[in-house]
């Protein structure tokens, strides 16, 4: 029965993955026959992601009601209904309408399961695990490539994709038995950590979440991380094209060394998490991190030099995204699976669906900023943003262990009587 929920789970990160980057990749034939500019996914990425960051906020009071399975379910059944609709679309408007549910999904789902591992699960699962949402981007975009090399419509490449999500729904549902077992443990748990007197309360409000020691600061180190994240995903390509003078279509697949580092780095972290802490885990990714920006110095320096038959810019390009990814890949799941310890086990639902909230709006706000600003100054200002995004996340890390070691110094101080 456990080997069973832990494979649904697997395959649940799978599926959160398999529609992230579908948009991206069928959008410059979608856009030409739903007749709209190349420009308008951006509403659609927007749509989706807002109602992702209002689903993630109300994640822990629809926990504290129906529990994760049921949560599980009926989002991934959601966000394949939506999938569905996409394929459905030949209006522009019935995209946008279809990005209600999907957003509304995949907010639940996501902030639902992060929840659920990091209570009852190693951080070697949460990693590896994570490292499944990686799969699922990479097959995602695969699978739309595949149907429209042979002919076929996008749509026919999100009708696969919503058979998979229908596919995983059923699974779903027939395992609700086994999370009810798993949430009794939980149950257990979170009473054993709760003061007296707590049992029962009721969703946290944001006021009283933030008030939390160290709460404000690993809701930022959040926020930072997936904006860096998100910014080098979205600009290195530009970068390497506009300063560095790479070729676009080299550029194009030299991208997807950032996201084949997030994804084999999340594997050897969830091997080496066996004996690391999540805390050693984070501050080595970050490590790792800066010395993959501080790569992209010396690639802007070489121009026309060559090492084994390859322009050396090429070189330094290729090890600095590599190296980035590497250093993203622990960061994120290590945050999430340590906010029991850090938190509580009665806080961790209120902290992660705030979490997933702060990393859309982290994603939605700071990668655009750059855009302003490479408009105006040029796209040379990347690797300096980047080290700028990357010391703020570090500071916030920084605050999070200070403070939560500080309440827990307090927590344990004896109590001295007045009368003794």
């Amino acid at each position: 029965m456990f080997s069973f929920l832990l494979l649904i789970i697997y395959l649940s990160f799978i599926s959160l993955g398999l529609p992230d980057a579908l948009l991206g990749s069928a959008w410059p034939i979608m856009h030409e026959e739903l007749k709209v500019p190349l420009s308008y996914s951006g509403s659609v990425y927007m749509l989706i992601s807002c109602c992702t960051i209002l689903s993630s906020l109300k994640s822990e009071s629809l926990n504290r009601r129906f529990g994760t399975g049921k949560i599980t379910a009926f989002s991934v059944m959601l966000t394949a209904l939506a999938i569905f609709g996409f394929s459905m679309s030949r209006s522009f408007y019935m995209l946008l309408l279809f990005a209600i549910p999907y957003g509304l999904g995949a907010g639940s789902v996501d902030a639902a399961l992060n929840h659920y591992v990091a209570l009852h699960y190693s951080s070697r699962h949460m990693n590896w695990l994570h490292c499944m949402w990686g799969i699922g981007a990479s097959i995602g975009p695969y699978i739309m490539g595949f149907v429209l090399q042979r002919g076929y419509s996008w749509s026919k490449g999100y009708f696969l994709i919503g058979l998979l999500q229908a596919g995983l729904t059923f699974l779903l549902f027939l395992s609700l038995g086994l999370w009810k077992v798993k949430e009794e443990d939980m149950n257990d748990l979170v009473k054993v950590e709760m003061h007296e007197g707590e049992e029962g309360k009721k969703a946290m409000s944001f006021r009283e979440i933030l008030r939390i020691p160290g709460a404000k600061e690993c809701i930022a180190s959040f926020f930072f991380y997936c904006a860096i994240e998100q910014t080098i995903g979205l600009w290195s390509g530009s970068f390497m094209v506009y300063s560095l003078r790479i070729d676009a279509k080299l550029a194009a697949s030299l991208v997807a060394l950032f996201y084949f580092g997030i994804t084999f780095g999340r594997f050897l972290a969830g091997i080496f998490s066996a004996k690391w802490k999540d805390e050693e885990l984070i501050l080595g990714g970050i490590a790792i991190l800066f010395l993959g920006i501080a790569l992209l110095f010396p690639a802007g320096l070489s121009s026309g030099k060559q090492l084994f038959g390859m322009e050396l810019r090429q070189v330094f390009v290729i090890l600095s995204l590599l190296f980035m990814g590497l250093g993203c890949a622990p960061i994120y799941p290590a945050i999430i699976h340590s906010t029991p310890y850090n938190f509580g086990a009665e806080n961790t639902s209120a902290l992660i669906g705030k979490q997933m909230a702060s990393a859309y709006i982290g994603s939605l706000s700071l990668p655009p900023i750059f855009g302003v600003l490479a408009k105006n100054f040029g796209t040379e200002l990347f690797p300096f943003y980047a080290v700028v995004l990357g010391i703020a996340m570090l500071y916030m890390y920084k605050q999070l262990l200070k403070k939560t070691k500080e309440a827990k110094r307090k927590r344990k101080k004896p109590i001295v009587s007045d009368e003794a």
